[in-house]
């Protein structure tokens, strides 16, 4: 197992703290610890990578709602999804 620390003197974000592990499986594991999200990759990079997307996304400066095309790739039709409020779907209840 491998870990490594986020340099202290990141420009971005000086708090921000990150462990990366080696998984038995040859697959890297980045946590970021002030966040709490995690994301894997096949490579340091690409889980690094991975992980800055995912803090982006939950941190609010990434990510968009879905297009109409991207809910009819999932196979739901965005009429169904749009009418379905707050209430989580029938398989999720």
């Amino acid at each position: 197992m491998c870990m490594a620390r986020a340099d202290p003197g990141d420009g971005d974000a000086p708090d921000r703290e990150i462990r990366l592990l080696k998984n038995p499986d040859g697959q890297w594991t980045a946590r970021d610890l002030r966040v709490g999200v995690t994301a894997q990759g096949e490579s340091r990079t690409a889980a690094l990578d991975m992980l800055d997307a995912v803090v982006e996304a939950v941190e609010g400066s990434g990510g968009h709602s879905p297009t109409d095309d991207e809910i009819l790739d999932l196979g739901v039709d965005p009429e169904d999804a749009r009418s379905q409020g707050d209430e989580p779907p029938d398989v999720l209840q």
